[in-house]
């Protein structure tokens, strides 16, 4: 493996390319931003050692790290456009559009269908580092799909990232990340978005927010450009999270107005449990 390129320069392809750098120095790592800003950094801090719009012809891996709406049309036109040695790879947080958009490609079989669990709520290359994938899981959807050669070259690349491999389908990994991912960070703006409608004193918010509400409206702080195309692309299993979380939200309420607080305290010592099974706090 000599050569990898990545189009979209932000947090996960700069810190793909970052901490993949530390562990084989030999790759070239080339790139391509639609923000030409992005790219500029990308270049300064050594994510990228050149900025290019198109791939050298004997590239290995290609990574695709734009917003998920975008992925589509750009997943077409790269497997349209390589020879037949190179494997292209997306971080897309969703999967099943992106997955039947090409299940008919003639080249399918150079693609596979990632999807790091890992991030920050910064964005841009100046947010890459170098250990944010360590240890973390990546999801491959439709495995069997991939040609078993160029499988081979993308489990070397996430073994010595030192990645957690987990295996679903498309449908299934979209299913479940509206839940335990896309539905947290709509609660949260909507947390943000809640108390900047009632406290218009800016300074008030400062004084009295703790670290409960600091740590619950901190992925408020995310880029509008990520997350607003992800909502399209998982249109339909968000309005079935949104919705149970809303019916959730309205009973918690009913019991708050019936002065139900034995019931209430039932309700959250029931919710605890999800400290056991995440292991938080320890």
């Amino acid at each position: 493996m000599k050569k990898i390129h990545i189009i979209g320069l932000g947090l996960l392809g700069g810190s793909f390319a970052l901490a993949l750098k530390k562990i084989k120095p030999e790759i070239k790592f080339t790139g391509f931003d639609a923000d030409p800003k992005n790219q500029e950094d990308a270049l300064a801090l050594g994510i990228i050692d050149e900025g290019k719009s198109q791939p050298d012809e004997d590239t290995d891996v290609i990574i695709l790290a734009t917003p998920a709406n975008t992925l589509g049309g750009l997943l077409t036109k790269t497997l349209d456009q390589i020879g037949p040695n190179t494997l292209v790879i997306d971080f897309g947080s969703t999967k099943e559009n992106l997955c039947k958009t090409v299940a008919d490609h003639p080249k399918r079989a150079q693609y596979l269908a990632g999807h790091p669990i890992a991030g920050t709520e910064y964005s841009g290359p100046k947010a890459a580092k170098a250990d944010l994938l360590d240890q973390k899981v990546f999801i491959i959807c439709e495995m069997e799909l991939t040609d078993v050669q160029l499988k081979g070259l993308a489990y070397e690349i996430f073994e010595a990232l030192n990645m957690k491999l987990r295996f679903m389908d498309a449908e299934e990994h979209d299913r479940h990340l509206a839940f335990v991912s896309h539905l947290s960070h709509v609660s949260s703006f909507m947390l943000g978005k809640t108390v900047l409608d009632k406290m218009e004193d800016e300074k008030s918010i400062f004084d009295m927010a703790g670290s409960g509400f600091a740590s619950t409206v901190r992925l408020a702080k995310s880029s509008p450009a990520m997350w607003a195309p992800i909502m399209e692309e998982n249109k339909n299993n968000m309005l079935k999270a949104l919705s149970l979380y809303i019916s959730n939200l309205s009973k918690f309420r009913d019991k708050i107005i019936e002065d139900d607080y034995e019931g209430l305290a039932l309700e959250m010592q029931k919710i605890n449990k999800i400290g056991d099974i995440l292991d938080l706090g320890k």
